[in-house]
């Protein structure tokens, strides 16, 4: 891979600001993504017994912490070329059983809602941008395992 460029951070860093202007909004569109393809993983996560619920406010930090880590990825892969994932991090996600397929219908919730959230400033190169840092991010946790 080549280095991660200042003008993918850059992607990054505002289409996660157009995140975080309505993060009730975008939690919905994500964790709904998340269990339009996968129904079984409302299992996962504790605060979805009760559905997608915009008010709750697990759904919406658990969903800021989420996007945090992956733009915090691309400031990693900017300064260092890599991405040290947290070991707790990654523990959990073993116990949970999280496995790469899920990890994909992840992957597929983050890109639809960062796409909501900037609309027509979506391209090419913003998907791959997020594409990157989460692969990466994938990855390093996918190493604690």
């Amino acid at each position: 891979m080549g280095g991660f460029t200042e003008k993918q951070e850059a992607l990054v860093n505002s289409s996660y600001e157009a995140f975080k202007a309505n993060i009730p909004q975008y939690s919905v569109v994500f964790y709904t993504s998340i269990l339009e393809k996968a129904p079984a993983a409302k299992d996962l996560f504790s605060f979805l017994a009760n559905g997608v619920d915009p008010s709750n406010p697990k759904l919406t930090g658990h969903a800021e912490k989420l996007f945090a880590l992956v733009r915090d990825s691309a400031a990693q892969l900017r300064a260092k070329g890599a991405v040290v994932a947290d070991a707790a991090l990654g523990s959990l996600h073993a116990q949970k059983g999280v496995t790469d397929p899920q990890f994909v219908v992840v992957k597929e919730a983050f890109l639809k809602t960062i796409k909501t959230a900037v609309g027509d400033k979506w391209s090419d190169e913003l998907s791959s941008a997020w594409e990157v840092a989460y692969d990466e991010l994938a990855a390093a946790l996918k190493k604690t395992f």
